[in-house]
């Protein structure tokens, strides 16, 4: 039996982890912190794999290692470069495969739908970060120190997931009976992607060996206009439609607001992504993959994440957790 070691146990990691315990394969998660969030017959090993030498140790028996950590948001340029070449120092080390998630960032603001073969065009220094770091895992593919491939996805949604654009600031303001809070101009359409979806393809990824050297744009669900996006969570929340659904910060407020919130200061490196349309293409890995892996359906989708955040607040205490956007747009707001 293989040995899969996911580093992260954020939403992602612990989707991959749990997706993997659903097929009794042997997992391990790495971690730098304690966590009691794993899933049932999951290893947990807390190791700061930012360390070459202790990533080394904890991927020692690994055949999979799937990247799904990332430092705090606004210490990317500074943290990322070294967490990523840690860990493919380690995976060298171990002579496994790695499985990379990341996001959009690397190619900037973009006129049409988004493909794989675009170039790396981003100029904030997120994107820039998230474009050495993928350039650092495939190069190290090319010259045959490791096996690697990457999966990407757009702006998450769906159990366990908080702070994103659609997350505590969307679907936990809908099941509390709330106005949704979204920055940027909720008319354009927007594509999402499902958390659990997302998992399915990395774990299809490091599978096939077809899927090695690339990057491939995970499945998503049909995109639509973040408005619509919305109104389908409030129609699974099941709330007084006479209710007003969204307050959105566009424009010069938002502007505005980065100039008095670091967090919106941090997020407008990426306004473009929802001032504008947004559309992934992700014909690449359908045609390559076929069924292996399909998205569910939006409908579906949202309506499993309403009933997890509506789980969340019968089974914990009913505290509000505010996000970093949703401080932010208070900030600009009040």
């Amino acid at each position: 039996m293989k040995t899969h070691v996911v580093v992260g146990a954020g939403p992602v990691g612990l989707a991959v982890a749990e997706h993997l315990r659903e097929r009794d394969a042997d997992v391990a998660v790495v971690t730098r912190h304690v966590t009691d969030r794993l899933p049932e017959g999951a290893e947990h090993r807390r190791v700061d794999v930012t360390d070459e030498s202790m990533a080394k140790a904890a991927f020692e028996d690994a055949d999979v290692v799937y990247h799904c950590a990332q430092p705090p948001y606004d210490s990317w340029p500074d943290l990322f470069p070294d967490l990523t070449r840690a860990i493919v120092a380690g995976v060298e080390s171990a002579g496994a495969r790695l499985v990379v998630a990341e996001n959009l960032y690397m190619y900037g603001d973009v006129d049409d739908r988004l493909t794989e073969d675009l170039p790396y065009a981003a100029t904030g220094p997120k994107g820039r970060t998230r474009a050495r770091c993928a350039r650092m895992v495939l190069d190290a593919h090319d010259e045959g120190r490791i096996e690697a491939t990457i999966g990407r996805a757009s702006d998450f949604f769906g159990p366990r997931v908080r702070n994103s654009a659609v997350g505590e600031q969307v679907f936990g303001e809908a099941v509390d009976g709330n106005r949704a809070k979204v920055l940027g101009k909720p008319k354009f359409p927007h594509t999402y992607t499902y958390v659990p979806d997302f998992a399915r393809a990395l774990v299809l990824l490091g599978e096939r060996d077809e899927a090695l050297g690339e990057a491939w744009h995970v499945p998503n669900p049909e995109t639509v206009s973040t408005r619509r996006f919305v109104e389908l969570v409030y129609d699974a929340a099941d709330i007084d439609p006479r209710l007003p659904r969204l307050v959105y910060l566009a424009g010069p407020l938002l502007t505005l607001g980065g100039l008095v919130s670091s967090p919106l200061k941090e997020f407008g490196e990426q306004r473009y992504s929802f001032e504008a349309p947004y559309v992934v293409d992700d014909s690449k890995f359908r045609n390559a993959f076929g069924d292996a892996v399909t998205a569910t359906p939006l409908e579906t989708a949202i309506e499993e994440t309403v009933a997890w955040y509506r789980d969340q607040r019968a089974t914990t205490e009913p505290i509000h957790i505010e996000t970093e956007s949703e401080q932010a747009f208070e900030a600009t707001t009040q």
